[in-house]
């Protein structure tokens, strides 16, 4: 499924959308120490949010890291895309290569009829699932979700 560099920067998206102020910067050490992730993983991380747009940064001692857009119009799909690239929506389940490669030969795998219809449910949930909304259906969870 998604690596933990992914997951990573989901968690730091949800935590940026949650606890940032509207044009106000959290600092690098806050975010890893609340979120327990080393902090020079973190950082680059988050530099390559930034070098997409989704998050923007300020340097210096009031510097830190701001979502670059609303959190409505960060999608999973797009984190996922960005940190993990479009392998996760297109791999075959069972071998290392594309599903499409499969088909270039004919000889799709043995699962993929069924995962197929999997996979096309994956994409619309990520498309459509943004941070403000996970954010908005962690009310009254927020003890049970370590972010």
């Amino acid at each position: 499924m998604l690596s933990n560099t992914c997951k990573y920067a989901v968690r730091a998206l949800i935590y940026l959308g949650k606890f940032g102020e509207e044009g106000e910067k959290i600092g690098i050490k806050k975010i890893a120490g609340d979120l327990e992730i080393p902090t020079p993983f973190l950082g680059k991380i988050l530099q390559n949010l930034v070098k997409q747009k989704i998050l923007t940064s300020t340097k210096g001692p009031n510097g830190g890291f701001g979502l670059g857009k609303p959190a409505q119009e960060i999608t999973l799909f797009e984190i996922v895309r960005t940190i993990d690239g479009d392998d996760f929506f297109n791999n075959c389940l069972i071998s290392h290569e594309t599903c499409s490669s499969h088909h270039d030969h004919g000889k799709p795998c043995a699962v993929h009829k069924q995962f197929s219809a999997v996979r096309n449910e994956l994409m619309v949930f990520y498309s459509e699932t943004s941070i403000a909304k996970i954010i908005a259906d962690m009310k009254g969870h927020e003890d049970l979700i370590k972010i």
